[in-house]
């Protein structure tokens, strides 16, 4: 009678991933970020260490570790982030220690960043990071979306759209460019995406001792 290899019945374990999702202001990444988080409980937001004031209603350690400016630069100097960017006069950054505690332990981490902080993230993290950038159905859209929010004035949204034209154009340093024209559709290549690549094989922890076993002659004993 074979005995069996309890090894073969244990489900395969596998690392988690880094998924960054960016887009010029406007284009829906935060609420894509959003229907993320709730519908998948295997997916975390990276909670970014700042140097902004914390606003009304933020918690420290949840929405963001706040930290002074001294205290930041210590950080950097540490090699203590995998990215970091200064952004409308402050400074944020992604810690390493626990965005790769979270990978080994098989959860995967959400990014909404931009183009600069996902390149860094990259050449941090290589093979670990999957990269989605969203663009809108067009210019005039994404700019009527801006306008619709009635939370800016012309100036700012004026900058915001020269600013957006630039991100545009980095659209080719990612893995996946999707286009945003119907946020429903949109967030189902989302989670296609992120299926796909949990399951790819170089996450998969001990698969090849696993597919080793498969393919040994089984052993046969007297019952």
């Amino acid at each position: 009678m074979a005995q069996a290899n309890n090894d073969l019945d244990k489900p395969l374990e596998r690392r988690g991933l880094l998924f960054v999702l960016s887009s010029p202001s406007g284009a829906g990444k935060s609420t894509l970020a959003r229907k993320l988080l709730a519908a998948h409980n295997a997916i975390s937001l990276s909670v970014s260490v700042t140097t902004r004031p914390p606003r009304p209603g933020e918690v420290d350690g949840e929405d963001y570790h706040f930290v002074d400016t001294p205290t930041f630069k210590r950080m950097v100097a540490d090699g203590e982030f995998l990215e970091w960017a200064h952004v409308f006069g402050h400074r944020y950054g992604t810690p390493r220690a626990a965005v790769e505690a979270m990978l080994e332990n098989g959860k995967d981490v959400l990014f909404d960043i931009d183009w600069q902080g996902t390149q860094q993230l990259f050449q941090e993290a290589g093979s670990d990071v999957v990269r989605v950038f969203i663009l809108p159905p067009s210019i005039a859209e994404l700019e009527r979306r801006l306008r619709a929010r009635g939370t800016d004035s012309d100036e700012v949204i004026e900058d915001r759209m020269a600013r957006a034209r630039a991100e545009i154009g980095h659209w080719d340093g990612y893995d996946y460019v999707l286009v945003n024209d119907d946020i429903d559709a949109c967030f189902a290549k989302v989670e296609d995406i992120l299926s796909a690549e949990r399951l790819k094989r170089m996450r998969q922890k001990g698969l090849i001792g696993f597919a080793r076993e498969l393919m040994k002659d089984p052993q046969i004993r007297p019952s």
